[in-house]
């Protein structure tokens, strides 16, 4: 059996599958993107693909703190954007 990679949250620290999970990645540019595919290089942070958490890490500026950079509000919609399509659009939020 293959072993599946873990990675927990850094909002609400809940383990899951890495493929699970949404990657935000800071490059050596100090470049921050959404990593859906998981394999940008660079310091990377995890989120559960849930609005709620993602409004949670806005809120307490989580991201920010782990990967030690501001991000800007386009980057958190963005991540909603995509956290919105991959539970079929119907988030409520």
């Amino acid at each position: 059996m293959k072993n599946i990679p873990q990675r927990t949250c850094s909002v609400c620290r809940t383990q899951k599958n890495k493929s699970d999970l949404l990657r935000i990645v800071k490059n050596k540019e100090n470049i921050i993107k959404v990593d859906e595919m998981g394999k940008e290089p660079g310091r990377g942070a995890y989120i559960c693909y849930d609005v709620q958490c993602l409004e949670k890490a806005q809120k307490t500026k989580k991201l920010e703190k782990v990967l030690e950079i501001k991000l800007e509000n386009e980057l958190y919609e963005q991540m909603k954007n995509i956290i919105e399509k991959k539970n079929g659009g119907d988030v409520i939020g």
